[in-house]
């Protein structure tokens, strides 16, 4: 069975491990809103070739992967909207699993592969499809723009 964390909507988890050979891990969504957007994100180190998977659960089952996205640096990101109050409160309730899987070799002689993997991962509220914590830059930008012109 898959190691259970908890995840709360705007609290990020730094410096989480998994296996680098087929670790996953499945994170419990606390404080999911209905008739709310939110986003997932994964970031890792760029010197550990790795691939991230993210699905999202819905009563401890396979979900679809809803917003497939190219890859953005060193991200992974899930976005997904809660319809209702019944997924939120369900026994269950929405979980998100991670997977990661080896995606190269390391190119420095006499070293060897690293068996773990350290990433961080959020879980924002979205507004617009952008989350809450950007809006304030968003903000700022639009400003910077009237006093140019």
């Amino acid at each position: 069975m898959f190691d259970v964390k908890a995840l709360y909507v705007g609290k990020e988890l730094w410096r989480e491990t998994l296996s680098l050979q087929s670790g996953s891990r499945v994170y419990k969504l606390e404080g999911v809103k209905s008739n709310s957007c939110y986003e997932v994100k994964i970031s890792y180190p760029a010197s550990i070739p790795a691939r991230f998977s993210l699905k999202l659960l819905k009563n401890r089952e396979m979900g679809l992967k809803l917003n497939q996205m190219r890859r953005l640096l060193n991200t992974e990101k899930l976005m997904f909207k809660v319809e209702s109050f019944e997924e939120v409160n369900n026994k269950a309730g929405l979980n998100v699993l991670v997977t990661v899987e080896p995606e190269g070799i390391v190119a420095i002689p006499n070293s060897k592969e690293r068996s773990i993997i350290i990433y961080n991962i959020v879980c924002e509220e979205q507004l617009m499809g952008i989350p809450y914590s950007s809006w304030s830059v968003v903000i700022l930008v639009a400003l910077c723009l009237v006093v140019a012109l």
